[in-house]
């Protein structure tokens, strides 16, 4: 059975936000032991073919990509362009390494990339922004 595991962001100082107004975004995983990388993964490719399926007026991920418009609420990419979940993950693994955010699971922060983290029933996993995050 699946385990959910519900994404939050935060910006350092500016508290909880939701990556598209619906609510925070749901994971589901196969195993309890993934590593940050696996949950960056998966984080980056959800909202990423989210944002290419709907098309909103504004993408609201965890790094933005490059040639964008910001607005007050997100950044508009041009129009009818498609975002690559490969390069934005490249971009998000870059900015995790260089302290871009961190990601805290169940309230604890998650070291390296290649760190193995436990899920569980109801597990929380909070993406704290530091600095705006550009790229793919």
């Amino acid at each position: 059975m699946p385990i959910q595991v519900t994404v939050h962001d935060e910006r350092l100082g500016l508290g909880r936000e939701t990556a598209d107004g619906d609510g925070p975004l749901v994971l589901e995983f196969l195993t309890e032991r993934i590593t940050v990388r696996e949950l960056i993964r998966s984080r980056v490719y959800e909202e990423v073919q989210d944002y290419n399926r709907r098309r909103p007026e504004r993408y609201r991920g965890l790094v933005e990509p490059t040639d964008v418009e910001r607005t007050l609420n997100g950044v508009r990419p041009k129009a009818g362009r498609e975002i690559d979940w490969q390069r934005q993950f490249e971009t998000a693994c870059k900015a995790y390494e260089r302290n871009g955010f961190l990601v805290l699971v169940n309230n604890r922060q998650a070291g390296g990339l290649d760190e193995e983290v436990t899920l569980g029933p109801g597990a929380e996993v909070t993406f704290v922004k530091l600095v705006p995050l550009v790229g793919g």
